[in-house]
C-alpha cells in the first residue's frame, strides 16, 4: 500500500491546467485576446478608460471619452465610490449594421463605477469635458486628509 500525502500545490497545478484548457476551448489560444474598449461582446474593457491620481487635497480622474454628448453624462459620488454613466451616439445612425465591413467604434449606453483611494466630498466635485476628455476634481473629505500632529518635547 502506497501512502500519499496531500499536496496543495499539485492540486493548484491541476486546477491551472483545467483553466488553461477551458480558455483553449474558448479562443483556440492559450489565453483569450482581450478586445479594446467599448467593443461589444465578452471581454470588452471597461469604458471610459480612466486615470486616477491624488495629491494632499484632491483626487483627480481623467476619463478618455471621445464622441460623447456631455448632456448625456451622469456623474455621482458616494463616499469613496465614483459612478460615471452616459451614452455614446453612433456616428452614422442611418447606416445599417450589415453594410459595415468593419465597425470598431462602439456606441450605446455605458456605466463605469470606480472605487477611489479615499473618501471624497461629493458636494464640491468639479467636472469639465473638453476635447473628448472628462476631467474630475474630487476634493478629499476632511477626515481623509492627513493630520499634522504636534510632538510635545519634555
Amino acid at each position: 500500500m502506497t501512502l500519499r500525502t496531500w499536496d496543495p500545490f499539485r492540486e493548484l497545478d491541476a486546477l491551472r491546467r483545467e483553466v488553461e484548457r477551458a480558455f483553449e476551448d474558448f479562443g483556440g489560444n492559450r489565453w483569450p485576446t482581450w478586445r479594446s474598449a467599448f467593443l461589444p461582446g465578452a471581454a470588452a474593457r471597461a469604458y471610459p478608460l480612466m486615470n486616477v491620481r491624488e495629491d494632499k487635497d484632491n483626487v483627480y480622474v481623467e476619463a478618455l471619452a471621445p464622441g460623447l454628448d456631455p448632456e448625456s453624462l451622469d456623474i455621482s459620488v458616494l463616499r469613496d465610490t465614483l459612478r460615471v454613466s452616459g451614452e455614446k451616439s453612433p456616428i452614422n445612425a442611418d447606416v445599417k449594421p450589415e453594410a459595415y465591413h468593419r465597425n470598431e467604434r462602439g456606441a450605446g449606453r455605458f456605466v463605469r463605477t470606480l472605487t477611489l483611494p479615499v473618501e471624497v466630498d461629493g458636494d464640491k466635485v468639479q467636472a469639465a469635458y473638453k476635447n473628448g476628455v472628462l476631467r474630475l476634481t474630487l476634493p478629499k473629505h476632511e477626515k481623509a486628509k492627513p493630520k499634522q500632529i504636534a510632538v510635545a518635547v519634555q
